[in-house]
């Protein structure tokens, strides 16, 4: 064939454009697995380190399985549904009566998405645990909400004010109250981003709270009810004294 033909430019053109597109679709289709991997061990990282488990993984010999083995042995997938929408919500149970409800929380930060995963007490008020990441934030400033020391502010505190009212947990800038239960320090520099943080806790657990309340409902229920037996079995006991 002769090289210096407009045909032979053509042919040689368009059979690199078919190479060069099969290879990277196989490319793609190699790494495809791998890439989805890595984004359900991560999910399952933060999933754990709401509750605070998984502390060791960064030292584990093979920190995959090693997440995969913590998440089985401790996390349930489950869902609720709020007017027709399904809601993921994972159960965590440690033994010993613990149990935890995770929620995935998801908002917009100053320069992309931030998420994260928030776990609640069985009182359905208490806050037990935090982790918090982000595509874009500022490093310094809106990134740090991804460091433990930002998120264990959220721990122990409350969802909910004393007369029941949702008040979820206030970023505050310039500092929270000492022993406010529903506060903490916004990130210094950082202000969108922690009212970000606030915006999409409130937004995001907000969906839960028809769940909460009919499940905090039932336990207060089932406690009034044992000390009510218990109160009336001790009634029920006859004084030793009245036997003599």
């Amino acid at each position: 064939m002769d090289t210096n033909k407009n045909s032979y430019t053509i042919i040689y053109a368009t059979v690199m454009v078919i190479v060069v597109a099969v290879v990277l679709a196989l490319a793609a289709s190699l790494l495809k697995d791998r890439q989805q991997r890595n984004v359900e061990i991560e999910r399952k990282q933060m999933v754990l380190k709401s509750v605070h488990l998984a502390k060791d993984a960064e030292q584990a010999q093979d920190k995959d399985s090693y997440i995969e083995q913590e998440y089985a042995k401790y996390i349930t997938d489950s869902s609720i549904t709020k007017d027709g929408k399904e809601l993921v919500l994972y159960i965590c149970n440690i033994g010993n009566g613990q149990k935890f409800f995770v929620m995935p929380v998801r908002g917009a930060g100053l320069w992309g998405p931030v998420w994260g995963y928030v776990s609640l007490k069985d009182d359905y008020n208490t806050i037990h645990g935090a982790v918090f990441d982000h595509k874009g934030e500022t490093p310094g400033l809106g990134a740090e909400i991804a460091t433990s020391h930002f998120a264990n502010q959220f721990n122990d505190k409350k969802i909910f004010d004393n007369s029941g009212k949702f008040v979820s947990v206030k970023v505050v800038k310039g500092g929270a109250v000492e022993g406010n239960p529903h506060q903490v320090d916004a990130i210094s520099g950082g202000t969108i981003t922690s009212q970000a943080v606030e915006d999409m806790l409130f937004s995001n657990i907000s969906d839960y709270l028809e769940f909460f309340s009919a499940r905090a409902k039932k336990r207060a229920e089932a406690q009034a009810a044992a000390q009510a037996h218990a109160a009336s079995d001790s009634l029920s006991v006859t004084n030793p004294m009245e036997n003599n």
